[in-house]
C-alpha cells in the first residue's frame, strides 16, 4: 500500500499528453523555463547610446533602435526562441522643468525664459515685456481676444503702453541637447499680479520634429553600422 501511494503521487507530478482531433493535451499546467534576458543599462545622452553600441561590450549581434519619443531612446535585439527581446540600454533625456498651462510671477517667467529656452528673437521680445512691467499699472491690460497690452517702462523714468506678442515662436530645451531644440508656437498670456503663462499651440507637432532629429543624429553618428546592417533605426 505505501508504495502504490508512493507511485502516485509520483505520477501526479507527470504530464501526460493526449491527442484529441488533431490536437495536442496535457493533463496538468506547464511552465515554461524561459531563457534570461539581461537588465537594461540606463544613460541620460545620446552620444551614451552610440558610445555603447559602437563598443560591442555586450553583444555584436543586429540590433534596433526605437527613438520612442522626445526624451527616450531604447535599444534591443531580435526576438529568441521564448519571443522576448534583450532590451540592452535605454536613453532618457534630462531636460528642466517648465510647466506651459501655469501662471507665474514675472520674476520666476524672466529666469525661466533665459534657463529653459533657447535665445531668439521672440524670447528676447519677451524679456523686455516681462522685465518693463509696471506692477502697479498691471491692472490697465487691455485685451482683444488675442493680443494683450500693458502698461510699461519705456525709460528710465516714463510708462507707456507695450503690446504682448501672441503668438510667439519658441524652442524650450524639451528634447536630448545633442540634436535642435523644435521651435514651435506658444501663446503669451498675462495676468493681474503680474503674472505671465505661455499655452502649447501646435498640437504637438513639435514631438515629430524632435524625434526626426533624433533619428538623423543617430544615423550620422552609426553610418558605418547601418551600412554594414549591424543597426536598424525606427522613429
Amino acid at each position: 500500500m505505501i508504495k502504490q501511494a508512493l507511485e502516485y503521487i509520483v505520477g501526479m507530478g507527470k504530464a501526460e499528453i493526449h491527442n484529441e482531433n488533431g490536437q495536442a493535451y496535457s493533463d496538468k499546467e506547464l511552465h515554461l523555463l524561459k531563457q534570461p534576458v539581461p537588465n537594461k543599462l540606463s544613460v541620460s545622452s545620446l552620444s551614451g547610446l552610440v558610445d555603447y553600441i559602437e563598443s560591442n561590450f555586450d553583444t555584436n549581434e543586429k540590433v534596433m533602435i526605437h527613438v520612442n519619443s522626445p526624451v527616450e531612446v531604447s535599444c534591443f535585439s531580435m526576438v529568441n526562441d521564448d519571443m522576448r527581446r534583450n532590451h540592452w540600454i535605454t536613453a532618457e533625456a534630462w531636460v528642466p522643468e517648465f510647466r506651459f498651462d501655469r501662471f507665474y510671477d514675472t520674476e520666476t517667467i524672466n529666469i525661466k525664459l533665459q534657463s529653459t529656452f533657447v535665445k531668439n528673437e521672440d524670447r528676447d521680445i519677451m524679456l523686455q515685456v516681462v522685465g518693463s512691467i509696471q506692477e502697479e499699472a498691471v491692472q490697465t491690460i487691455g485685451d482683444d481676444g488675442t493680443s494683450q497690452s500693458v502698461i510699461a517702462k519705456t525709460g528710465v523714468a516714463s510708462v507707456g503702453k507695450a503690446k504682448v506678442p501672441n503668438p510667439v515662436k519658441l524652442a524650450p530645451y524639451r528634447t536630448f541637447v545633442e540634436v535642435s531644440q523644435p521651435e514651435s508656437a506658444f501663446v503669451f498670456r498675462m495676468q493681474s499680479g503680474p503674472t505671465c503663462a505661455l499655452f502649447e499651440a501646435d498640437g504637438g507637432t513639435w514631438k515629430l520634429e524632435a524625434m526626426n532629429n533624433i533619428k538623423e543624429y543617430l544615423q550620422e553618428q552609426l553610418l558605418e553600422l547601418i551600412k554594414s546592417e549591424k543597426v536598424y533605426i525606427i522613429g
